[in-house]
């Protein structure tokens, strides 16, 4: 019985299992208004793929939404166990998650998971 609570007290403290989701973000400035989506996915070990697509509108000199434009990015990052992040290999930016891993933080970003 004791193997079996101290079993699932170790699978539930691995954070790596509860990375993967979806997370959005909306942000909007004098300049822009765009909707940011993060896909987290374990790709192998500690290494994860993120899928980043962005809609976002150049606002005019009136701060009227011009045509809506698309970009996408592709990261890799590597989850660090001691530090409890994981670690974009391009950019360098570094991702955390709150306790519950329901917000993620990429930057100065912050993205909610739907997910």
């Amino acid at each position: 019985m004791t193997l079996f609570v101290i079993a699932g007290f170790l699978l539930g403290c691995n954070p790596s299992a509860s990375l993967e989701g979806t997370y959005i973000n909306n942000a909007a400035s004098e300049f822009s208004i765009a909707d940011d989506t993060l896909v987290v996915e374990q790709s192998e070990g500690n290494r994860y793929l993120l899928h980043r697509s962005t809609g976002f509108r150049l606002l005019n000199d009136k701060g009227k939404p011009g045509k809506l434009q698309y970009e996408k990015e592709e990261w890799t990052a590597v989850y660090d166990t001691d530090a409890d992040v994981l670690r974009e290999s391009r950019n360098g930016i570094i991702i955390t998650f709150n306790a519950d891993r329901s917000i993620m933080t990429a930057g100065k970003r912050k993205y909610k998971q739907i997910k």
